[in-house]
């Protein structure tokens, strides 16, 4: 079996209305897949994390390279293209590309071994995952105080058990929407909250300090992604767990961050940090330091399901024992007309449970239909 053709299909939808995080507003999602083929008729799906014409771009000049090899060579063709690429492309959009076709490429081995991903990267933990609700986000009218916790308390209504708040709009506005949430959600539900590195570490410690009474369960992307030092001084400072790492790319990079010991919580997006195969050889690295691994996700169907097939294999964050410490899906809830409609059967959740697909490859279908539907370039 060889690769006969590499495709990218770059999609955009626009939003019924806009909606902010703390470093932009998004009027639009926008979503880069990968498609593979081969001389079998095999086809493999994969997506890049980041600017969809960017990643796009990558991909289609690394595409000749990719014909007339052997997909299911994933490590060989991983390691050929990093290495071919090394010198202009360790981190950032060359990795974020390079992760779409591994993706794709281990798709096509699921299908042609007829079995899910997950089965050839060692076998199933579990069968499914917990999911927190990802959104909480900022809109342009309204009180945050009132339909901040309204959103939540629906969140907590679907049967979700943990969410996610977007913070980064200023010391007091974030505790204060921290408060009206906690209160929204009662003291059982898991609070998370995400500044997307809005803040320095002097103040994102004030933030902490200020937030730590409500039982935060992580502090997500408190300082910007290079300054490992002001991850460590955060660390040090707060009760909280600090999250972050969906900003960093490959083991080299996550080796730096966890021989530090910078983080409580890694999460690497498989999107973007090298795709399944150097996603799985992160998370073993992140448990020989004993520090957590959550995938970082927010893209469409496809990168939920690469993440979900990831999921099954990973450890749970403690050995074996009665009551495991298990990773969890970050489950998107705002707004993306691309996300399901891409897919021939929606993923969803039940009562915050999302199930992972033994199907081959990444268990999913494409609907070609969707992606000429929403096709930009």
């Amino acid at each position: 079996m060889i690769i006969t053709g590499v495709r990218t299909h770059v999609l955009e939808a626009r939003l019924s209305q806009p909606f902010a995080y703390s470093r932009a507003w998004y009027d639009r999602r926008t979503a880069m897949l990968v498609e593979i083929e081969t001389d079998q008729g095999l086809i493999g799906w994969g997506e890049c994390y980041g600017p969809a014409r960017m990643t796009a771009a990558v991909v289609n000049a690394v595409a000749p390279w990719l014909i007339g090899e052997n997909p299911l060579r994933t490590e060989y063709l991983w390691q050929t293209i990093y290495a071919r690429l090394r010198d202009h492309g360790q981190k950032g959009i060359v990795i974020e590309g390079l992760s779409g076709i591994d993706i794709a490429l281990w798709d096509i081995k699921g299908k042609y071994f007829e079995a899910p991903i997950y089965q050839l990267l060692g076998g199933a933990i579990r069968e499914d995952v917990q999911a927190y609700a990802t959104g909480l986000y900022r809109l342009k009218s309204g009180d945050p105080l009132k339909y901040l916790p309204e959103e939540a308390a629906g969140y907590v209504a679907e049967g979700f058990k943990a969410v996610k708040l977007k913070v980064g709009f200023g010391i007091e506005d974030d505790a204060a929407a921290t408060r009206a949430v906690r209160e929204a959600i009662g003291p059982d539900i898991a609070l998370m909250v995400d500044a997307n590195h809005a803040y320095d570490s002097t103040a994102s410690i004030r933030l902490g300090r200020m937030i730590e009474q409500y039982n935060i369960t992580w502090f997500e992307e408190p300082v910007p992604p290079e300054d490992a030092a002001g991850y460590r001084a955060v660390k040090s400072a707060l009760s909280i767990p600090i999250a972050g790492g969906e900003c960093e790319f490959t083991r080299f990079g996550f080796r730096d961050l966890l021989a530090s010991h910078a983080l409580d919580i890694v999460q690497p997006d498989t999107c973007a940090a090298g795709g399944l195969t150097e996603c799985k050889k992160i998370a073993d690295m992140s448990e020989a330091f004993g520090i957590r691994y959550n995938p970082h996700v927010w893209g469409t169907g496809i990168a939920i399901a690469a993440s979900l097939q990831l999921l099954a294999v990973l450890p749970s964050h403690t050995p074996p024992s009665l009551a495991p410490i298990a990773p969890m899906l970050e489950f998107d809830r705002t707004e993306h007309p691309i996300r399901s409609a891409i897919l021939a059967g929606p993923i969803e959740h039940v009562d915050g449970i999302v199930r992972i697909s033994d199907g081959p490859g990444l268990g999913i279908e494409i609907d070609r239909n969707a992606i000429s539907r929403f096709a930009v370039c």
